[in-house]
């Protein structure tokens, strides 16, 4: 119970806050959801990702073990988003959207805190899950941007796109001037922490203008495709996750610690990302379908994060 609360009360509560804020500002000024959309884009993601890759220790082994396990994560995962694509016959302009929301986990704003909470706020499965974040923040501006725009652009403009965003030159900049040493000078590191400290809020508030731009029921034609999405979201993720984990665990060249298997694990239950709504309202590609599946993964992660943490044993 005490799991529960913290996390209803560290993770739930204050993400829905700010999502009904955003609600409520653009019922009552109409705010411009592609402006949002495009400072989460190309300054406060960015800035936020540089920012926890610039000052966070990570060794080589570890970056080496994570992002195996992360590599064979998501082909298992992509696996099982294909198989329900190919059985549900669900239809080309809509599964971009489907994919993003299995494949895009919530890392940042939910993950840090989960694992801080679940770790004790343990400085080396900090440094996994700053890994796990890093992914997750490239392949929904690389792969992310193919998926919603394969069935409407060619090839040369989607690349166009993608070269365009900053996030794919945050992360190695970040990376090498950190292992570098490299200082930032005062003038660039303040404002540099005025946008990453922003992003978080600015995506939130983003979210809530597109749930409160569309009309909530539990009668939506798409229901059964979001509830789908949030079944292997959150079951299937950790579920795959623990495959992923036993699999590296009895192979003595890629054998991980107790420890670091259970952050893994942790680290892929959460909810779906923030960045599967920005790619839609950015792309136009099933905004309300990608709203709608992070509202409700979040609320049901309250019982199916508990659990994960709770079977872990931590």
């Amino acid at each position: 119970m005490a799991i529960f609360v913290s996390i209803l009360w560290n993770n739930v509560i204050p993400l829905s806050v700010m999502i009904a804020l955003g609600i409520t500002l653009h019922r009552v000024f109409s705010l411009d959801i592609k402006t949002l959309s495009k400072l989460n884009f190309y300054l406060f993601s960015p800035a936020m990702i540089f920012n926890l890759l610039y000052s966070t220790d990570i060794s080589f082994p570890v970056m080496f073990k994570v992002l195996l396990f992360f590599f064979l994560f998501m082909i298992l995962m992509y696996g099982c988003v294909e198989a329900v694509i190919r059985i549900r016959k669900t239809p080309n302009a809509m599964k971009g959207a489907v994919r993003n929301s299995i494949l895009f986990y919530n890392s940042a704003n939910y993950g840090i805190p989960l694992n801080q909470l679940a770790f004790a706020s343990n400085p080396y499965t900090l440094s996994v899950q700053v890994l796990i974040m890093m992914m997750q923040s490239l392949l929904p501006n690389t792969y992310g941007i193919y998926n919603v725009n394969s069935h409407k652009l060619q090839a040369r403009e989607i690349v166009r796109t993608i070269l365009g965003l900053p996030v794919i030159y945050a992360i190695p900049v970040g990376l090498l001037m950190h292992n570098l040493h490299v200082p930032i000078p005062l003038a660039l590191s303040t404002p540099l922490g005025y946008l990453a400290n922003a992003f978080i809020g600015i995506a939130l508030i983003t979210l809530g203008v597109q749930l409160g731009s569309m009309k909530l029921t539990f009668r939506h034609p798409k229901l059964k495709d979001v509830l789908i999405s949030c079944a292997l979201r959150l079951i299937g993720g950790p579920l795959l996750a623990l495959a992923v984990v036993w699999l590296l665990r009895t192979n003595s060249y890629t054998d991980i610690d107790s420890l670091m298997a259970k952050a893994l694990i942790v680290s892929s239950c959460v909810p779906t990302s923030l960045s599967s709504v920005l790619l839609a309202v950015e792309f136009d590609n099933e905004p309300e379908f990608a709203s709608q599946v992070v509202l409700l993964s979040t609320t049901l992660s309250i019982v199916t994060v508990t659990a994960v943490i709770y079977l872990l044993h931590i």
